[in-house]
């Protein structure tokens, strides 16, 4: 039942990014990735909010509520969700220095990731681009 719910949720959410990112990044909107960045900040908050259902709802986390909501929806509708929870309960903790380098590692890590793709992709195609 879980990869079922899993499945319906990832299905859902990706329709909804391409939704959401497509009607934000037309026309005059298109000089900024408007659409992304709706698209994570709102998955973030929704991340958040439903990490304050599970805390205050026991059960919450393992139900098929959460495998479809969060594990299936916000895994395919933003990679940011699972980021944006996991440094948040860095802070919550009282790792305020994991929390910030995990920011850090993330940004770098994904940000020199897209980069190197990029220039691979370049240097199979036979050059920079």
């Amino acid at each position: 039942m879980e990869a079922i719910a899993v499945l319906a949720g990832g299905a859902l959410g990706g329709m909804a990014r391409f939704w959401l990112a497509d009607l934000l990044s037309r026309g005059r909107l298109n000089n900024f990735p408007w659409g992304i960045l709706a698209v994570n900040a709102s998955g973030a908050l929704a991340a958040g909010v439903a990490a304050g259902l599970a805390a205050g709802a026991a059960g919450f986390a393992s139900s098929l509520a959460w495998q479809l909501g969060v594990v299936g929806f916000l895994g395919s509708y933003t990679t940011v969700s699972s980021f944006s929870l996991q440094t948040l309960a860095l802070f919550h903790d009282g790792r305020a220095g994991k929390a910030a380098a995990n920011i850090m590692a993330s940004l770098l890590l994904t940000l020199g990731g897209v980069g190197l793709g990029w220039a691979l992709v370049g240097w199979a195609a036979g050059g920079p681009k």
